[in-house]
């Protein structure tokens, strides 16, 4: 808990400045309002609303949704707009350059290239172009990024092998790792199992959605059965204490996205999030966005509505923190030499703060005493 003597508060700016990761972000949720406008407009693309304010309503930006199902039906309007190259690649950047201005770090972009061939595209073009426009905000800002292709449960386990093929084809050219996503409830993870075997046979990392929209059950397919390494939301794995136990023994990461998890009723309220009580076990609990555009957050948000909520301090935020470097899908030595450098940048940060908190202190109580002697 945050020492009450301390003088330190964390705020916005704070946490604006610290260096963060963003390891669950899916590209076709975390456009730009303006441009879906501008793509719709270049493309010739028929789209439900015309001006900013009704395409925020339209694709249901931090909107309150009856549950997951709901919640994706506004991909089907994104994902209009990224039938092109051009659109990918444009998207791609902006995403990451997004992130780097809230200084984020290192940034894992998913997304499931099938679902923008309807442009014509073929499956690599859809992926290279992604991995230019990453590469191009690389080359701009100061971020390191990865890219994680996406089977859909409610797909053909023939899709999900082949696009399976396509993220081995794209192996150590920019493609980190390979996730399943869509609708959970009712289309488990197992059915795809044979996807996942080509992809653990050729070493990729796995990341699965689960325990979202479905029970821990869900959870336990993910990593028994489809060998996944890291956990997309996980929300309800604390219905289950022994595959609890068996996550945080083998250090098993939870993509946790706050703000998204109430806008798909995963919980009721955030009072009611499990993420606090994952964090006091030791969890391997990161902070991330889910989808910049459709959830109406950034990772600055999703920090700050964990130190609203739980009052965390400055030794807890920086355990998050480094949680999140650590779980990157990166070489070790990368992921090491980066987690080093983040720490020794937070504690510089936490120490320039409490200076500047302990100044305007001491500045008050000046000029309180100068008061009380008038």
């Amino acid at each position: 808990m945050p020492n009450r003597q301390d003088p330190f508060v964390i705020d916005r700016d704070f946490l604006h400045a610290i260096p963060k990761s963003d390891l669950h972000c899916h590209l076709d949720g975390s456009l730009r309002i303006d441009t879906i406008l501008d793509l719709a407009k270049r493309d010739g693309v028929d789209l439900p609303a015309k001006d900013p304010e009704s395409m925020a309503k339209a694709v249901q930006s931090g909107k309150l949704c009856e549950d997951l199902v709901e919640y994706l039906k506004a991909f089907d309007i994104t994902c209009k707009v990224l039938q092109t190259e051009y659109a990918l690649e444009r998207v791609a950047f902006e995403v990451a350059e997004d992130a780097a201005k809230e200084n984020v770090r290192y940034l894992e972009v998913r997304y499931a290239p099938i679902l923008h061939t309807m442009g014509r595209l073929r499956l690599d073009q859809v992926v290279q172009a992604v991995l230019d426009g990453l590469a191009r905000a690389e080359r701009t800002y100061d971020i390191r990024t990865g890219l994680i292709i996406c089977g859909i449960r409610n797909m053909t386990p023939e899709t999900s092998l082949r696009i399976a093929e396509l993220a081995i084809a794209f192996k150590n050219r920019g493609v980190c790792g390979f996730d399943l996503a869509g609708a959970e409830y009712d289309h488990p993870a197992r059915h795809h199992r044979e996807a996942f075997q080509l992809i653990r046979n050729n070493n990729i990392n796995v990341t699965i959605h689960a325990g979202e929209a479905y029970g821990p059950e869900s959870i336990h397919q993910a990593i028994h059965e489809c060998g996944a390494q890291r956990i997309g939301h996980g929300t309800r794995l604390k219905e289950s204490g022994d595959l609890l136990n068996f996550v945080t023994d083998h250090r098993i990461p939870l993509e946790v996205c706050l703000k998204s998890n109430i806008q798909t009723r995963a919980v009721p309220s955030m009072g009611a999030h499990p993420f606090k009580f994952y964090l006091d076990l030791g969890l391997r609990v990161t902070l991330n966005t889910d989808n910049r555009l459709i959830t109406d957050t950034t990772v600055t948000d999703e920090y700050m509505l964990a130190v609203k909520q739980w009052d965390l301090g400055i030794d807890e935020l920086r355990w998050v923190m480094v949680n999140g470097f650590k779980s990157a899908f990166l070489p070790f030595r990368e992921k090491t030499q980066m987690a080093k450098r983040v720490v020794a940048e937070y504690d510089a940060l936490v120490e320039q703060h409490r200076n500047k908190a302990s100044g305007k202190a001491a500045k008050t109580a000046k000029g309180n005493a100068a008061s009380a002697q008038a």
